[in-house]
């Protein structure tokens, strides 16, 4: 499967002048946060493939025009084509905001989705908009990665944890991939950039994806009812 991952800033080269036969070969579109909700819907849109996406800490904005035809992973679990992904939105707490959160805040949206994982039997894919303290962050407090995604990748052991908030700009020596000593690839999707991920060792989970899909599809405000009830049955509208 291939992955086409965004964070943080509009790419020209994916929105501007488009180019559809560059991104031939897309499966799947992980958005990773801070991004235009009409990007997201332009996207889905001329790709035609399934968008994910959470929020970052400046997507205040989704909450009067959510992107249509997108799907909010925000503190949900979601199975495509037998890839479990899950998702946590935004940043670490500098001020006040609907997509900040304090470490212990963060540490109780982890444990909402724990049964999830647990009861899908693991997790391929960590979408986030913060990073993992230590990994790939810095030192300012706005910018600090959250210690609770340390504890939660060393039990859970996703083959990815895609994430964004740090731009390549806020550092010389800007890092897109780092691998962890459990094995997990950290990648920070500033901008865009394409992932290959291996096929999934099972193509479903019978009612478990399910019930999953459904219970992530209610937070899509994005999606009309068609096109939940479509989704939540494990199929796709997608061609």
């Amino acid at each position: 499967m291939r992955i086409l991952a965004i964070a943080d800033v509009e790419e020209k080269v994916l929105w501007g002048s488009f180019n559809r036969r560059r991104f031939e070969g897309i499966d799947l579109i992980l958005a990773a946060g801070d991004l235009d909700s009409d990007y997201l819907e332009f996207l889905v849109t001329m790709l035609n493939r399934p968008l994910l996406y959470v929020h970052g800490n400046h997507d205040d904005k989704f909450r009067k025009s959510a992107p249509g035809g997108c799907i909010c992973l925000d503190d949900s679990v979601y199975v495509y084509q037998g890839i479990r992904i899950a998702g946590l939105a935004g940043s670490r707490k500098y001020r006040d905001g609907k997509y900040m959160y304090t470490e212990r805040e963060m540490a109780r949206q982890i444990r909402r989705i724990d049964p999830q994982i647990r009861l899908l039997g693991g997790l391929d894919i960590l979408l986030t908009h913060a990073p993992e303290r230590g990994v790939g962050d810095l030192e300012d407090l706005p910018h600090q990665g959250f210690e609770c995604f340390d504890e939660f990748v060393k039990r859970w052991h996703p083959r990815y944890h895609i994430h964004g908030h740090v731009h390549a700009n806020y550092i010389p020596d800007f890092k897109r991939e780092r691998v962890l000593a459990s094995g997990t690839h950290v990648i920070n999707a500033y901008g865009y950039t394409t992932i290959d991920v291996p096929p999934a060792s099972q193509l479903s989970y019978g009612w478990k994806e399910s019930w999953v899909n459904r219970r992530c599809l209610k937070k899509s405000d994005g999606l009309t009812a068609q096109e939940a009830g479509v989704l939540g049955a494990g199929h796709t509208y997608f061609g």
